[in-house]
């Protein structure tokens, strides 16, 4: 069974107001024991939290929740909460977490790096090795996007309503490494072009290396970024099923000698923007064909291309029940909606907290 983990990045909220506050820095005071799962972020009005490698999707979902827990108890002692919410609703104006890498960044990115308040949720599948790490790099690739429409949920920016299910995606894609990739073809293949990225002296570190989808530069994964930060703890686990469903799926094609999926570049990144702009409420890229399809279709496709991974790790009925429950009752993008419909883009906020705690 393939170990998987997650990063959530978690907006910081006032108790009262509902607006964004940048008090990382006095939270993370208080977490010293916590060193490695809280974490700070780019910006002062968000947190990281990262569980440890899981065998089973329980075992995950009931580390996401106590870490997200205990990151709203340390917020609290700062008068603040945590939302997961992949963008703010209310406005704000990013504070920049004080040290030198985020400084660096800064400067060298200027507004990109000082409006980045964004909020994504961070996959860790283990792999074997590079090589069958970049085997499913290839062949995933054509499958990220419906994981971007289920997780959608940052349709609100600055007191606004974005037009887009997942805007993180859109603010997220200014900096100059992110989208979806081309087939690398071996571990020499991927090095080498992390190393060509490098080697142009734009990119501070390997950090900056921002594809949908990477090979982990500290750990013996492969780490899928597509994602918003998701309101559910459910919505999180429901993902990382289905994340490892298809990293196994890809790592027994390529044992089985199954080629990679042809597919261009312009067009995967064309159907990972509809996916942002759309989420579950509009027709998606199929895989297949690369034409519009309706996402339902387009979402099942997905579990039952890796339905076997699924049933054999015992996942095949959580991950079912928890697709139709998104397609019926909708994402986070459609619930934030649903709150600034009754009461703003605070009420969004407020909503938000609730579903986090839950």
């Amino acid at each position: 069974m393939r170990t998987i983990g997650v990063e959530e990045e978690l907006l910081l909220v006032d108790a009262e107001s509902a607006r964004p506050r940048a008090v990382a820095g006095a939270v993370l005071a208080g977490a010293d024991e916590e060193a490695d799962e809280v974490v700070a972020e780019l910006q002062q009005q968000q947190l990281e939290t990262n569980t440890t490698p899981c065998a089973t999707l329980p075992e995950l979902r009931a580390e996401i929740r106590g870490w997200r827990r205990r990151a709203d108890e340390l917020a609290a002692k700062e008068g603040a909460e945590v939302a997961a919410l992949g963008t703010s609703p209310l406005p704000v104006a990013p504070e920049l977490t004080p040290g030198g890498r985020y400084r660096r960044m800064a400067e060298a990115f200027g507004l990109t790096a000082q409006e980045q308040l964004t909020c994504g949720c961070h996959i860790h599948v283990q792999v074997e090795s590079d090589e069958e790490g970049v085997a499913v790099l290839d062949r995933i690739r054509v499958r990220l996007a419906p994981l971007l429409a289920l997780s959608a949920n940052s349709p609100l920016w600055q007191g606004w309503d974005s037009g887009y299910a997942s805007y993180r995606y859109q603010v997220f894609g200014r900096w100059p490494t992110t989208g979806p990739t081309p087939a690398f073809g071996s571990a020499e293949g991927y090095h080498g072009t992390v190393s060509r990225l490098l080697a142009t002296g734009t990119l501070l570190d390997q950090g900056m290396v921002y594809f949908d989808a990477r090979l982990s530069a500290r750990y013996p994964t492969l780490e899928v970024r597509i994602n918003d930060v998701c309101q559910d703890a459910d919505d999180v686990v429901l993902l990382a099923g289905l994340v490892r469903g298809l990293v196994e799926t890809a790592a027994r094609e390529w044992r089985d000698g199954v080629p990679a999926p042809e597919a261009d570049t312009g067009l995967l990144r064309l159907a990972a923007w509809r996916a942002s702009r759309s989420g579950l409420d509009g027709a998606l890229l199929h895989p297949a064909t690369q034409r519009p399809a309706a996402a339902r279709e387009v979402v099942e496709e997905l579990v039952d291309h890796v339905a076997d991974a699924l049933r054999d790790a015992g996942d095949l009925e959580l991950v079912r029940s928890g697709v139709e429950r998104l397609l019926i009752d909708g994402n986070g993008a459609a619930r934030q909606r649903a709150a600034h419909h009754r009461g703003g883009p605070t009420e969004a906020v407020r909503d938000a907290v609730a579903r986090t705690r839950a």
